[in-house]
């Protein structure tokens, strides 16, 4: 299954973004990193990812405290068997390192 149509949801969860997810999608926005093209809150499958580099088929997840990784393996394993590599970071990681976090996806991204 490919990127699907926008999920309603979706739009919703942009208007509401956290404030990880607003300071990390200032730092990817307009191919800030490296030329790199990102979407945010993008549909893949059933889900609705945080950021996606569909080109190299890379989603970046932003998560708090609800988020355990018992709670979403069988999201990760869906995407990941769709052919997506996912990286996660926390909220904290966000707001205290962030240059940390680019480093992180630059890494995770081709050259």
């Amino acid at each position: 299954m490919a990127i699907g149509r926008t999920n309603p949801h979706a739009a919703a969860l942009r208007r509401n973004a956290t404030e990880c997810e607003k300071r990390l999608w200032a730092a990817l926005r307009n191919r800030q990193l490296d030329g790199f093209k990102f979407r945010r809150q993008a549909t893949v499958g059933p889900y609705v990812v945080d950021l996606l580099c569909a080109e190299h088929r890379l989603i970046v997840e932003v998560d708090g405290g609800e988020h355990s990784e018992e709670a979403d393996l069988p999201r990760t394993r869906f995407l990941e068997g769709q052919g997506y590599s996912m990286i996660r970071f926390w909220n904290h990681e966000v707001f205290e390192n962030l240059d940390g976090v680019l480093a992180s996806i630059r890494q995770a991204l081709p050259y």
